[in-house]
């Protein structure tokens, strides 16, 4: 049955998934678990939506709901059609001035929180994946996190809902008249509820083993509270959906209430001198009103102790040690200090390693908290390769922590697993604990069947706990829900779903799994590949940076069809291999951006960017390179060329009509692929000849200019202003700066273009010519050289790798500079600002993060203009050099959310760093997008 064709009579081809790389991309989630599906659907509408159930029912295929991916028990994976919301579902609109927020579930948390900001609100769910993590999966998972707690959870904090049930019917629980049309038309379900409602009511043992289970975080089977804190069926059942992991509904729209965000914070590590000295103090700080409590043990803290920066106490801990991490918020610093004060008053009793010092500086408490959460990916990056890592929550009683802790470490002993580490909310007596396991062989799987049924003895038995405090059930604890619960509740869970989804196809296996060895089936298999690969844990962290993600791939996708093109190899299934790797051309390597703002959200620093980068050098050929050497070598008659080409086409244009070159290159493509897209951003700079008279000053004031190759060439305005270059001599004689121009600069290059496109021999050759000038230019590096493209300064900064052992002393004796470190460190102290842009919007490179000056060019921003605006949704353009030429349809689908953003307001200017991102932001946006620096020239 071809599943994808079968689709077509409810879904265009486009929003259809269906080839070998597809479905390979699509079988993974964050979890350590592995199912193929039939097909990848994105609809766009609850029409669609109820046309996909009818699909289901009709053919007998299952559906699954995924947003993000991120989750990590198995619930967002399927063998049958799995429904892609990441794309289409993604509105928002504050109400009732930010009180609440009514969300899609293809939003991720993070960007509704940005959205909540102004209103100093945030939602109550904060899952450490917020910036990944989608508002479908944070509601159908019930996702708490470090600071909300049990009161400020998904389902507390959820106010309304919109479903759709598998038999097509859709109902709110904002609308009164839903309620009436419920019991109508879902009688059978209505009726279900009400009775199950009843049994429970009526039984002393069931309602108080309820009220006692959700003292403590607890997501194991369906939220059965609401039978207990609702009285209507449909309020019942709209908070059934909570939790229930996509297993009885879809959930089209949610109303939630927001919780304060407080601007005042305090933060301190407080270090004890064992598990059991941590544990006393949990108490004393709930009660003096901590938000955070974070319980490390002395394995997660010497997961983090090769961290920059991490303070030599931490490294001299004994064995037995752990620490706190404690967070303290509130609307001002006196109030803050009552807090800690009542904290100290009450610890009296408590032995502690060092006295509690608590900052209120945000670069410190980001450092904090980086060394909390450094201590999953911690573990994961130093893994060996084929394990995977398995991250597991449970919560215990408070009072019982430091034993069940104990016991724990005990079975790690056990079974071997040395590196585990334990750390968690310890407010909540929610502890996480990771270890790694492969899946190998069948004594490796037994033995992870062996230890999670010790650790289910231990939390339910021993101590009454919960099996999973956050995570929720999925595959992995479906075979222990009724040793936690009991038999009643359990029958009364399978019930509820057996009459809500009477035929077994939404989100089967999961939560209600009649098998009992469900948690060690269809287990991922992660084969070695490559190094990048091989530390990949597949959290899909990385997804919400990446600019191809809603076109082709994302970093997560890109390492997983690597790993099943190993598969195929190793079982040597060469006709599948091969249609993987032709399929992965285009997909994997041609719309990569190579940007690397994936290895910037990912928590074990793989930078995927570099990985193709690679796999592009090790795919040209020997006269491929041998070209690219050539042009390199060349580069004056090059770039020549290249400005001759792009005079003649604004040429053209201005005879025949300002969209010609557009519609004609456009019209080759498509029978040339590889012929470029004319862009009329393209604006050709003219010679500048500058001579300074830089010998006069002191050898403080003296600057190199290094005008990049594309400023040369393409650094006229569209506006028909200075050129970038003229702009700069501009600001710089404006401040007073002492500088000069190289000569014969034609031949220089950063050697960004090689780089990007993985041509080695000419990057090598062109990072040493240019080094080497640079050498010179600066008179042995006496003085700052200044680029005026930050993707070249950061291509040029980071070139050390293939320089000669010369050329790299050189290199270490150099300050390579961008052009926002030379307004901001450089102009901007000597400049007079005379006037300032009422509003501005900027968009920030990905250099600039990844050099870590983003704030820097906000700075600069700030002082030049009354109201700043970085939109919400900014990152990549896509454009990556030249690739938003050969493949625009990477910069539009990169730029299309942004762009909406910024279209929605007018702004007296549009700035970047970056000619040629500044070209893709144009095109996106309608407007003329150009450096800073043409900013600071209008307002000093």
């Amino acid at each position: 049955m071809d599943v994808g064709k079968l689709l077509e009579t409810i879904l265009p081809p486009k929003r259809i998934k269906s080839r070998l790389i597809d479905l390979v991309a699509y079988a993974s989630d964050a979890g350590f678990y592995h199912l193929q599906p039939k097909a990848v659907v994105l609809p766009v509408s609850e029409q669609e939506i109820q046309q996909l159930f009818e699909f289901s029912h009709r053919n007998n295929i299952p559906l699954t709901f995924r947003t993000g991916g991120t989750s990590l028990s198995g619930q967002a994976i399927t063998d049958g059609i799995l429904v892609d919301l990441s794309q289409y579902w993604d509105q928002i609109k504050i109400e009732q001035e930010g009180e609440t927020v009514r969300v899609q579930p293809g939003i991720t948390g993070a960007i509704v929180n940005a959205h909540l900001k102004k209103y100093k609100k945030k939602i109550g769910p904060d899952p450490s994946s917020i910036n990944s993590a989608m508002m479908g999966g944070i509601l159908s998972n019930n996702s708490s996190g470090m600071c909300c707690g049990v009161i400020n959870n998904s389902y507390h904090t959820t106010k309304y809902i919109r479903f759709i049930l598998p038999n097509g019917k859709t109902f709110s629980t904002e609308h009164k008249e839903d309620y009436i049309r419920f019991k109508e038309e879902c009688v059978d379900i209505h009726q279900k509820l009400a009775e199950l409602r009843n049994r429970i009511i009526s039984d002393p043992q069931l309602t108080g083993r309820i009220r006692s289970k959700y003292k403590t975080k607890n997501t194991v089977g369906y939220s059965v509270n609401s039978f207990i804190d609702y009285e209507e069926p449909l309020d019942i059942l709209a908070h059934l959906l909570i939790g229930a992991e996509g297993t009885l509904c879809f959930i089209a729209e949610a109303i939630m209430n927001t919780i304060p965000d407080y601007p005042s914070k305090a933060t301190a590590l407080i270090y004890f001198p064992d598990i059991y000295s941590a544990c006393k103090a949990i108490v004393p700080l709930t009660v003096s009103g901590a938000e955070a409590v974070e319980l490390m043990d002395r394995a997660s803290l010497r997961s983090i102790e090769h961290i920059k920066g991490v303070p030599d106490l931490l490294k001299s801990l004994p064995e037995p040690a752990a620490a706190l991490l404690v967070e303290y918020q509130g609307n001002t610093q006196d109030e803050l200090q009552l807090k800690i004060d009542k904290f100290l008053s009450l610890s009296a009793d408590l032995v502690l390693v060092n006295q509690p010092h608590f900052t209120t500086d945000p670069a410190e408490q980001d450092f904090l908290w980086k060394l909390r959460k450094g201590m999953f990916p911690a573990v994961g990056a130093v893994r060996a390769s084929g394990t995977t890592v398995i991250l597991e929550d449970i919560a215990f009683p408070v009072d019982k922590l430091g034993d069940a802790i104990l016991d724990l470490q005990q079975l790690f002993a056990k079974y071997n697993y040395t590196n585990a580490i334990i750390f968690g909310h310890a407010k909540d007596g929610n502890i996480h604990f990771v270890v790694t396991q492969a899946f190998d062989s069948p004594s490796e799987i037994e033995r992870y069947d062996r230890f999670l049924n010790e650790v289910v003895t231990l939390v339910v038995d021993r101590y009454d706990g919960t099996l999973k405090a956050e995570h929720g059930t999925g595959r992995n604890m479906a075979p222990f829900i009724e040793t936690e619960w009991g038999g009643d509740l359990y029958r009364i869970m399978k019930e509820l779903k057996e009459v809500i989804d009477p035929r077994q196809l939404l989100n089967p296996g999961v939560i209600i799994n009649t098998d009992k060895k469900a948690h060690i089936r269809n287990l991922k298999d992660l084969p070695q590949v490559e190094e990048e690969v091989d530390k990949c844990i597949e959290c899909g962290y990385c997804e919400h940076k990446c600019p191809s993600r809603n076109l082709t791939l994302t970093p997560r996708q890109r390492i997983v069809v690597r790993r099943k093109l190993q598969e195929f190899k190793k079982a040597g299934e060469g006709k599948a291999y091969k249609q993987l790797l032709k399929q992965y051309q285009y997909d994997g390597m041609d719309t990569c951006a190579v940007d690397g703002l994936c290895a910037t959200a990912c928590p074990v620093d793989i930078n995927t960017g570099m990985l193709i980068k690679r796999l592009r050098r090790e795919s040209h050929s020997d006269t491929a390179n041998s070209i690219a050497l050539f042009t390199a070598r060349n580069f004056k008659t090059v770039s020549s060329v290249v400005k001759v080409a792009l005079e003649a086409g604004n040429g053209v244009n201005r005879l025949l009509g300002p969209s010609t070159l557009i519609n004609l290159t456009r019209g080759v493509k498509k029978v040339i692929p590889a012929m470029p897209l004319w862009s009329n951003q393209m604006h050709t700079a003219h010679e500048v000849s500058y001579k300074s008279p830089f010998a006069n000053k002191t050898e403080a004031q003296k600057v190199v200019y290094f005008p990049t190759c594309i400023s040369r060439v393409m650094g006229g305005s569209a506006d028909n202003k200075k050129s970038i270059v003229e702009t700069f001599i501009s600001v710089s004689e404006k401040s007073g700066i002492n500088f000069f121009i190289p000569e014969k600069l034609q031949n220089s290059c950063c050697g960004q273009i090689y780089s990007s496109k993985g041509y080695a021999k000419a990057y090598e050759y062109t990072s040493n010519e240019i080094i080497d000038s640079i050498w010179k230019w600066t008179d042995g590096g006496k003085w700052p050289v200044v680029l005026d493209i930050t993707s070249c300064t950061h291509t040029l900064q980071g070139c050390r790798a293939v320089l000669t052992e010369e050329n790299k002393r050189r290199f270490d004796a150099l300050t390579i500079i961008d052009s926002v470190d030379y307004i901001a460190d450089y102009l901007l102290p000597k400049a007079t600002i005379l006037q300032k842009k009422s509003k501005i919007v900027l968009h920030p490179v990905c250099s600039l993060q990844k050099m870590g000056i983003e704030s820097k060019f906000r700075k600069i921003a700030n002082q030049l203009a009354n109201e700043v605006t970085v939109p919400m949704q900014a990152g990549c353009c896509g454009m990556a050099g030249d690739r938003g030429f050969l493949f625009p349809e990477l910069t539009q689908s990169a730029t299309h959310f942004e762009a909406l953003e910024v279209r929605s307001c007018e702004y007296e200017g549009y700035y970047s760093s970056g000619k040629t991102c500044e070209m893709a932001m144009s095109d996106a946006v309608g407007k003329n997008y150009e450096s800073i620096v043409y900013l600071l020239d209008e307002c000093i």
